[in-house]
């Protein structure tokens, strides 16, 4: 733990009052408790080039044609 950013952190949260000290709280204990996402990358290299190269141009061709357009009038 690095002293000078608990410091500062202790100086912000005297700031604020008693709610939003409680929110930063919970905040502070739901990181603290957060399972680690992802995977380590070595464990991902069992699936390089498991994709054909003709697999991976079809992917990419639908989704160059299905994701990557903005429909102006939906919003």
């Amino acid at each position: 733990m690095d002293p000078s950013i608990t410091k500062e952190i202790v100086a912000c949260m005297q700031d604020l009052p008693l709610p939003q000290q409680r929110l930063v709280l919970e905040l502070v204990r739901s990181l603290a408790t957060a399972p680690p996402q992802g995977v380590p990358a070595q464990d991902l290299l069992a699936f390089a080039g498991v994709i054909s190269p003709e697999d991976a141009r079809q992917m990419i061709q639908a989704i160059e044609e299905g994701c990557e357009q903005v429909d102006a009038n939906a919003w």
